[in-house]
């Protein structure tokens, strides 16, 4: 799972690293949109994270007769889900951004970047659900041999389409909308494949609940309902605060795009230690295996913190040099190296607090993790509104709310695992 997020995050490098040099103005605009698609995006992923956690339950009950349902709902939910956020992202959104917005180049170039965007979220709804099915299994080299074919094509059509190489148009901003979108189609491909081959098919019978069966939607909605809340609140408070910083000043949103671009590195241990989190929680509780809880999370602290140093001690050691990889303009380097040596320690506290919040998750109690997600974002989001529109500090003291979101965050997480009866919660 690591090894997959740092491919993705690569990518996500890669493309900012291209459209940085096509243009300013489309490197800021695919920050944004991106942010928009991502927040939307979160919905589903929230969704996937809820049949996931149900399907390891269901493993460490023994109850494999359940899978194929749960499986199938999870199907049927996230065509549902993608079929309206579509809707929304690609003939609402545009216009409000247009409207929103204080740079009307920038905008006009999101919304030509949402509008292609968009109609990957229908390769999403497949790949999703299936990739739910296959970390729930324990079977992640799925996941990352999937995300080497995504990384690999995604890279090489960028190359082709914002560029114009090879005899290509050059389609700029929209290009790489594009190629993002045809290579989440090929990882669809994919990670279909390796389903209509896999020996859990069958074992399952996973084809066989291809249809809505209402109490594994129920049992989906129930656990996975507050994770999409959870997770688009999150992004869309992130997305509230870029926009904010837009209005600000052009200098302010490309400095912030650059960090935004280096932060996914930080966070390739801790979204693959993530999904490990969940599942192993979930399977444990199954189990009755409660006692041994304690020592799986200390041990994926160690990890998490560990390969985070690895992964992102450029952002302590030379935060210029990574910060040239994404956007060699000069005038942006040096505010953007001071941000991002300034918010490392805030990432590495993350790392060891996120196991924290992560248990609260593949422990079922998903309203709870909801409702102390809403209040970090409230809180995170105040301070957002007091820094960049009150008070107008430099964008490098901006920065400091990362320090906020994450500490309390761990905090309120810690809080609750130490008073509530967590370990109870009947999935």
């Amino acid at each position: 799972m690591m090894v997959t997020g740092f491919i993705q995050s690569i990518v996500l490098l890669t493309d900012a690293s291209m459209i940085a040099r096509y243009s300013t103005d489309a490197f800021d605009a695919v920050g944004n949109a991106g942010l928009m698609y991502v927040t939307l995006f979160m919905c589903m992923a929230g969704m996937a994270d809820g049949s996931q956690i149900i399907i390891a339950r269901r493993i460490g009950q023994q109850k494999t007769n359940l899978i194929g349902k749960v499986f199938g709902s999870s199907v049927w939910i996230q065509m549902a889900l993608a079929t309206c956020l579509f809707l929304i992202l690609h003939f609402f959104i545009p216009q409000w951004v247009a409207n929103y917005s204080g740079q009307a180049q920038i905008a006009k170039l999101q919304g030509i970047y949402i509008e292609q965007r968009s109609y990957a979220l229908f390769f999403a709804m497949f790949t999703l659900a299936i990739q739910a099915f296959f970390l729930a299994e324990g079977k992640s080299w799925v996941v990352l041999v999937t995300a080497l074919i995504t990384a690999g094509s995604n890279a090489f059509l960028d190359y082709l389409l914002i560029f114009g190489n090879f005899g290509f148009s050059e389609l700029g901003i929209r290009g790489a909308a594009l190629a993002s979108s045809i290579s989440d189609g090929i990882g669809m491909l994919c990670m279909v494949g390796f389903l209509l081959f896999s020996k859990e098919r069958k074992t399952y019978g996973l084809l066989q609940y291809l249809r809505l069966d209402f109490t594994s939607v129920k049992e989906v909605f129930k656990v996975g309902s507050p994770l999409m809340l959870q997770g688009f609140s999150a992004l869309a408070t992130w997305m509230l605060f870029f926009t904010w910083l837009e209005q600000k000043g052009a200098f302010e949103l490309t400095v912030s795009q650059n960090i935004r671009s280096i932060y996914f590195l930080a966070f390739v241990p801790i979204w693959g230690f993530a999904g490990t989190t969940k599942t192993y929680i979930s399977q444990y509780l199954g189990a009755k295996k409660i006692n041994q809880i304690p020592a799986i999370q200390r041990k994926i602290q160690l990890l998490t913190v560990c390969f985070m140093l690895i992964t992102f001690h450029g952002a302590l050691l030379y935060p210029s040099s990574m910060i040239a990889l994404v956007n060699p303009a000069e005038a942006y380097i040096s505010k953007s190296a001071e941000i991002l040596r300034l918010i490392a320690i805030s990432i590495l506290l993350f790392g060891f607090i996120s196991v924290y919040f992560q248990t609260i998750h593949g422990s079922g109690n998903t309203l709870h993790s909801m409702l102390i997600e809403f209040f970090t974002v409230g809180v995170y989001t105040l301070c957002c509104y007091l820094f960049i529109k009150v008070w107008q500090f430099d964008v490098y003291w901006i920065w400091t709310v990362e320090y906020i979101y994450f500490g309390v965050l761990g905090i309120v997480s810690i809080t609750y695992l130490r008073t509530y009866k967590w370990q109870n919660k009947k999935v």
